[in-house]
């Protein structure tokens, strides 16, 4: 098969086949740390801990729960994790315990750690950073929340640097610092940057108990539930503690405890579908943050307004929100109001001005505006040449940020033998990757038409599944019952 007719039969290939169910689509991993033997133990810590773990589980979340943990069983919880959560549209860490702040990065301190010093802490401690590496790959959303940085545990300790001398911006435990996950990662401290959170009177923290009820309330968009956590958070702690999030989440609207009674699911559907069933009243709150500025909001309220069989269809309406959230930054916003200057939808059409935005979003790597540039590229679009080479270069780096298709159309023309620096074990990598990703598309064409790639791609395919532990067969490239199950199992799917 060609490479052109290879990348257009891809659009229209994605009904799963077969038989199957899903791994679960949301995962959890919640830690409580309070036994702690050489630094003040915590009391609450643990009973926060499971109790997170049995609401989550309550709402349908697979939750692995672990007290007490060592450094050891910490870095080996997380690797567990990390692979668990590649499969899952939604991977949550909850920490409880204690978190410090060194030299501008987040530590969470385990039992076993005998800490002394700043140095010690960085050297026996989990970061804020390996925390978000084990959620980086799930394939909708990631969530991490601390409820840490209780008290002091290290009284004013400083740190040497290198040459003897103090080391500047060293805090110890007054708060953590503030955090900048990557796009789609939302991380969620129980007190803001700089501030101490409270161990509370009663059973649980005044930050858990704030989460565990609101989180279970169905039909609450995920954004305005954290909205409400900080709300409750305030008025329980008479404004001594505020909780605050960092990063951004998707433009998808998402349910924590899933749809409220007589409200559609969201599940499978496109943007415009899935935000025109949010309620009325978190309708006016999201009016209300996009006030202030909130870009997803804004995008939200687009998508809304984007909707034709809703009453609230209007094109130029949603244009004035795309525009106020691409202005603020947004990539999303940028790439949906690219979408709508090429069609002429809300406003007249503007290759130029497209293309402009298409640019845009693709320079803060949004990845669906970099693989629509290169098919751009690729066939010749919004006034560009059709340049295959540099259509290869956006395929690649789409590919690289995870996006599905890209994944797929660059494992494609590699197996064509269209990228001299790269091989059959190139493709095979990539296909896995889009496995991994969620591309129903590969998961397909692997099933049903694996003949389409070469035999050297197939056989370096059964050898990456090989690698992770999810084929034992012969690597031959027939990709027979034995391959199909390892193929499916990648996927996420079980028998």
């Amino acid at each position: 098969m060609g490479t052109a007719v290879r990348l257009i039969a891809l659009l229209a290939f994605c009904v799963v086949s077969g038989a199957a169910s899903a791994a679960s689509d949301r995962v959890a991993l919640v830690l409580g740390q309070g036994a702690y033997q050489t630094i003040e133990p915590l009391e609450n810590t643990r009973h926060d801990a499971a109790a997170m773990a049995d609401t989550l589980s309550s709402i349908g979340f697979d939750v692995t729960l672990s007290l007490d943990a060592t450094s050891e069983q910490m870095h080996q919880l997380l690797d567990d994790f990390a692979f668990r959560s590649e499969t899952a549209d939604l991977a949550l860490i909850y920490f409880a315990g204690h978190g410090v702040e060194v030299q501008g990065e987040n530590f969470l301190i385990p039992v076993d750690a005998k800490v002394s010093s700043n140095q010690d802490v960085q050297r026996q401690s989990i970061s804020l950073k390996q925390l978000l590496t084990a959620v980086e790959h799930a394939r909708k959303m990631r969530i991490v929340i601390l409820d840490s940085c209780r008290d002091n545990p290290l009284g004013d300790l400083i740190q040497l640097d290198q040459s003897g001398n103090i080391a500047r911006n060293t805090e110890g435990a007054g708060g953590l610092a503030a955090a900048d996950p990557d796009r789609g990662t939302l991380v969620a401290f129980a007190a803001k940057d700089g501030q101490v959170a409270l161990d509370g009177t009663g059973q649980n923290s005044p930050f858990a108990t704030a989460l565990m009820e609101t989180m279970v309330q169905p039909g609450l968009e995920i954004s305005l539930m954290f909205r409400q956590v900080r709300d409750r958070v305030l008025k329980m702690t008479n404004n001594l503690q505020e909780p605050h999030t960092y990063g951004s989440l998707t433009g998808v609207p998402f349910y924590l405890a899933g749809p409220a009674e007589g409200q559609d699911s969201v599940t499978g559907k496109d943007a415009p579908d899935a935000w025109a069933a949010i309620k009325p009243d978190q309708e006016e709150q999201l009016l209300a943050l996009a006030d202030l500025g909130d870009t997803r909001s804004m995008l939200g309220l687009a998508y809304m307004r984007l909707n034709p069989n809703e009453g609230r269809f209007d094109p130029q309406e949603a244009v004035k929100f795309l525009q106020r959230a691409s202005d603020a930054g947004s990539p999303e916003a940028q790439f949906e109001l690219a979408k709508l200057y090429e069609r002429g939808t809300g406003v007249p059409r503007d290759e130029p001005r497209a293309l402009a935005l298409y640019r845009a979003a693709a320079t803060q790597d949004f990845a669906d505006a970099i693989n629509d540039l290169g098919f751009l590229h690729y066939q010749g679009g919004l006034g560009l040449p059709a340049d295959p080479k540099v259509a290869l270069e956006f395929f690649e780096r789409a590919a690289d940020l995870r996006h599905p298709q890209a994944q797929f159309n660059f494992a494609a023309l590699i197996d064509d033998g269209l990228v001299p620096s790269k091989g059959p074990q190139d493709a095979a990598r990539y296909l896995y990757e889009a496995l991994r990703s969620g591309s129903s598309d590969v998961l397909n064409l692997l099933s049903d038409r694996p003949n389409m790639f070469t035999a050297e791609t197939r056989k370096a395919l059964q050898e990456q599944l090989k690698t992770h532990e999810l084929y034992a067969g012969a690597i031959d490239g027939d990709f027979g019952p034995g391959t199909k199950k390892s193929i499916r199992l990648a996927y996420g799917l079980t028998e």
